[in-house]
């Protein structure tokens, strides 16, 4: 009985962690590689590589940190550093599928991850079922403004 119950509150705590997935746990979870970030990203050559993940319906009608509702069929996604507007090509490096996001907010927060990508964005690389994938960023276009 009681292994019992500890299995169900493992798997509750699971449940409530939604996509996250605690630092070091899977080979995806990794932080970026040493190096991996410049200063200055070129158009049309990767600049980062390291974790995405994503979020969607808790957040979904929220405003993001550039002033604009949070909207999970977007194709959105949330960068630390680079400015609103800049566009993204986010190619996993495990199935090689790749999706153009614009960045409108900023994270993530959770630790070793370099993107937050909106629902649809995930959805488009295969990201939904394991939550987090290595991925490469290229710089698409600039901040237009």
């Amino acid at each position: 009985m009681r292994l019992r119950r500890a299995a169900l509150l493992l798997s509750a705590a699971a449940v409530l962690q939604g996509c996250a997935v605690p630092f070091g746990t899977a080979p995806e979870a990794q932080g970026p590689e040493p190096g991996s970030e410049t200063a200055a990203p070129a158009a049309g050559e990767p600049f980062q590589r390291g974790v995405a993940s994503w979020y969607g319906l808790s957040f979904h009608g929220r405003r993001t940190a550039s002033g604009e509702r949070f909207d999970m069929n977007a194709l959105t996604a949330a960068h630390p550093t680079l400015p609103f507007g800049t566009r993204v090509k986010v190619r996993s490096l495990v199935n090689g599928r790749e999706v153009i996001v614009r960045i409108n907010d900023r994270g993530p927060f959770a630790r070793g991850r370099i993107i937050d990508l909106s629902h649809a964005a995930a959805r488009a690389i295969g990201l939904l079922g394991p939550g987090v994938k290595r991925v490469a960023l290229t710089l698409v276009e600039p901040d237009p403004g």
